[in-house]
This record gives structure tokens, C-alpha cells and sequence, in this order.
């Protein structure tokens, strides 16, 4: 790749300047030295040799000033604002609300279905049905009894075709 630009001329040409001397440092790329050989491409490399000079030897490093500083705090305050997480944080909450609400109806379920287990045991069972004498079903039993199957066998009868009684 041959990048022979004296001077990168609009922020594409300079992002990819310095990609491709940062893939060429990193032994991922090719570039020619003689491209180097502008005014930029030395100040580039020397920059990429100061960092990692600074970064194998920290006392390397130059201190910033005051007004670095300064410049730096205005250059932060100028980024705009990214409003991005707030969907993440809303999409935490419902996740929060909903497990809470999952976590009180499994209570609740346990509660409701262990709760004839520790009731006291002491009390009567309700009473679901009541024995009544009626005469009237009694009489219609009696009548009808001379009708039924009554065999030794327990009142069993053959519906077979071909069987007599």
C-alpha cells in the first residue's frame, strides 16, 4: 500500500494514515518507509515511538501543563452527550419489576396450596351431605326390588341373546 501524500488533506485521509502506520507497527500490515518521508509521516512515526517509549518507561512522560489540562476538561465538556444507556437501564428495570412479581406469586402459590397442611387439624370436616329419611325413595326401592336381578350370584344378570333365566 503506498500512501505518498505530503499532507493528509480531510479527517478520512488522516484516520486512514494513522491505521495503516498502526497496523504497520503492529506487524499486521505493509507500508513502505519511503512513504514516511513527508513532513506528517515523520511527525506520525515519531508520536507512535514517543508512546511506546512513554509506555515501556514512565519517566519518559512528559507532565502536562495547566493549560493541557484546560484544553482537555473544554474538549470533554464539548462531546455531546450520549443518551444511549437509559434504554438499558428501563429495559433492567421491567426484568427487576417483573422477577419481583414472579418471586410474590410463587409465594403466594405455596402459601396457598400448603396451607391445608398446617391448618388445625382439630376441626370437623364439613359436612357435605346429610343422610334424610325419605319414605317416598324408600317405598319406590321396595316396589322395585321384586323387578331386579335378585340371583345368588349377587344380582348379576346375562344380557346374552341366546341365555335363559
Amino acid at each position: 500500500m503506498s500512501n505518498t501524500h505530503l499532507k493528509p488533506t480531510s479527517d478520512t485521509e488522516i484516520i486512514s494514515w494513522e491505521a495503516t502506520i498502526s497496523a504497520w507497527v503492529d506487524g499486521e500490515g505493509e507500508i513502505e518507509p519511503s512513504d514516511l518521508d513527508t513532513p506528517y509521516g515523520r511527525q506520525l512515526w515519531d508520536n507512535y515511538h514517543l508512546i511506546g517509549d512513554v509506555l515501556r518507561s514512565p519517566d519518559l512522560a512528559i507532565a502536562p501543563s495547566e493549560a493541557f489540562y484546560a484544553r482537555l476538561s473544554k474538549a470533554i465538556d464539548d462531546e455531546p452527550t450520549v443518551l444511549a444507556p437509559g434504554r438499558y437501564l428501563q429495559g433492567r428495570a421491567v426484568r427487576v419489576a417483573l422477577s419481583s412479581v414472579a418471586v410474590a406469586a410463587l409465594a403466594v402459590t405455596v402459601f396457598w396450596f400448603s396451607s391445608p397442611y398446617f391448618a388445625d387439624s382439630n376441626t370437623a370436616a364439613p359436612i357435605l351431605a346429610t343422610a334424610s329419611d325419605d319414605w317416598l325413595l324408600v317405598d319406590y326401592m321396595d316396589a322395585h326390588r321384586d323387578f331386579s336381578a335378585m340371583r345368588p350370584m349377587g344380582g348379576e344378570s346375562s344380557y346374552d341373546l341366546g341365555a335363559r333365566d
